[in-house]
């Protein structure tokens, strides 16, 4: 028996490390090439009573290039030796041959986009910046996600690509195929995604920080004088993500309904556990909420956790990327139609932390905040112009309800950097303090 409970708690994608794990033991075994590969799905249970499963391509005998011997090896089980099938080549390559031909494994179902070429015989390499899933890359052409954590049901990473890519959006990169399954209750699973890879394409966050990096280190220019002016592309981020919305709403529809101001409301009211100081700002973010809430408005899929972190600038466009929402949220939650203006907002937060953040451990000059407000104004002016020019409505005109979603989504950064990053609070707490029109520094 392999030694998953050993192994797991060393992954980067793992997320219970919080937990005390008390098994985590295979519930389906697949083979998908003799012996020398499978799929197994993984019940992992925790001592809190509860538990999630996650997912493993495994190659027996088969050990990667040396670099990624010790996180590739998940140990012994009688004579042979099992690994993570995703950093051994051959394996890789099988995998996408797979899709490519639209094989059926057991309950595994390898299904290409049609009319889409996958490069089969191609060099793979597995990607080191995620933390959630694993993503290989096929030569620069291809790129295979993995969820690691699976839930059942259809994960809207795929589920939108697909839907954006066939209305033919070029905001997306192009979906090329799928890799699906079924649980043990008999449910369906999306376990992975093939889309092309965006060869020489830039963060969008690394851009914005390097902006304003540049306007920090330029004490006597304005934003708009600075070399590294990012406005012009935020004024394109917001182009590209009316488009977006525009086409989501096209393929998948829109209805009236309320705004979710009760999950709002539920949202800040856990985040006072994690930070106090929000008790005394309750009442009026409340009614920041309640003046949101008065009447019905049109709601639609989006992407639902975006930020400058989620999009890349490819030379022709922007792309948004990782629409698979927040993974320890459950599925039906991360599909359920929410307001264009929660992404948004998120994009303006972001904005914020980007010319904020270089400021995380020094002493907060007024001189630098008013540098780091000017580059805020200029970009989210830009993006919400963006927007407007390809949406036809201005984000800004909703003033009641764009500011409830910010406040809701301050609300949240603050409750994490509370647990996680105490240094980094100061940054949702003075958003969120200038959203209610009060002080703070």
């Amino acid at each position: 028996m392999l030694p998953f409970a050993e192994w797991l708690p060393q992954q980067r994608w793992y997320a219970g490390r919080q937990r005390e794990l008390v098994s985590a033991e295979s519930v389906a075994i697949t083979p998908l090439h003799d012996h020398d590969l499978e799929h197994r799905l993984l019940l992992v249970s925790y001592a809190d009573g509860g538990s999630e499963r996650y997912q493993l391509f495994i190659a027996w005998d088969q050990p990667p290039a040396d670099e990624f011997t010790a996180v590739a090896t998940i140990g012994a089980a009688g004579d042979r030796t099992g690994y993570d099938a995703l950093f051994h080549e051959p394996a890789a390559r099988h995998l996408l041959a797979l899709v490519a031909e639209g094989a059926r494994r057991g309950e595994l179902r390898f299904t290409p986009e049609p009319g889409a070429s996958l490069p089969v015989a191609a060099g793979s390499r597995v990607m080191d910046a995620e933390q959630t899933n694993t993503s290989v890359v096929y030569d620069r052409t291809a790129l295979l996600k993995v969820f690691r954590r699976v839930q059942a049901g259809i994960n809207p990473d795929l589920e939108l690509n697909r839907v954006l890519a066939r209305a033919g959006s070029p905001h997306v990169a192009k979906l090329l195929g799928a890799i699906d399954g079924v649980d043990p209750e008999g449910n369906p699973m999306s376990l992975a995604m093939v889309t092309e890879y965006a060869e020489n394409a830039a963060d969008g966050w690394a851009m914005a920080t390097t902006s304003t990096r540049d306007l920090f280190a330029e004490a006597d220019l304005r934003a708009d004088e600075v070399g590294g002016d990012f406005s012009a592309e935020s004024h394109r981020l917001g182009e590209a993500v009316a488009s977006v919305h525009r086409t989501l709403a096209e393929e998948l529809g829109s209805a009236p309904a309320a705004p979710p101001i009760e999950t709002m409301t539920d949202r800040l009211a856990a985040a006072i556990e994690a930070v106090p100081a929000l008790a005394s700002r309750a009442g009026a973010a409340r009614k920041v909420f309640e003046a949101a809430g008065t009447s019905r408005i049109r709601m639609q899929r989006i992407h639902g956790d975006l930020h400058l972190g989620q999009v890349l600038r490819t030379p022709e466009h922007w792309l948004l990327i990782d629409f698979e929402g927040e993974p320890g949220t459950p599925i039906a939650e991360r599909r359920r139609p929410d307001s264009p203006l929660r992404d948004v907002a998120g994009v303006l937060r972001s904005f914020e932390y980007a010319a904020y953040q270089l400021l995380v451990g020094e002493s907060v000059e007024e001189q630098l905040i008013y540098r780091a407000q000017e580059w805020i104004a200029r970009n989210e002016a830009a993006f919400c112009d963006g927007y407007a020019s390809v949406a036809g409505t201005d984000p800004r005109e909703q003033k009641a309800l764009l500011a409830a979603y910010e406040l809701d989504k301050a609300v949240y950064e603050a409750a994490y950097e509370a647990r996680h990053r105490p240094s980094w609070l100061w940054i949702p707490m003075r958003s969120i303090d200038r959203l209610l029109a009060v002080g703070f520094l």
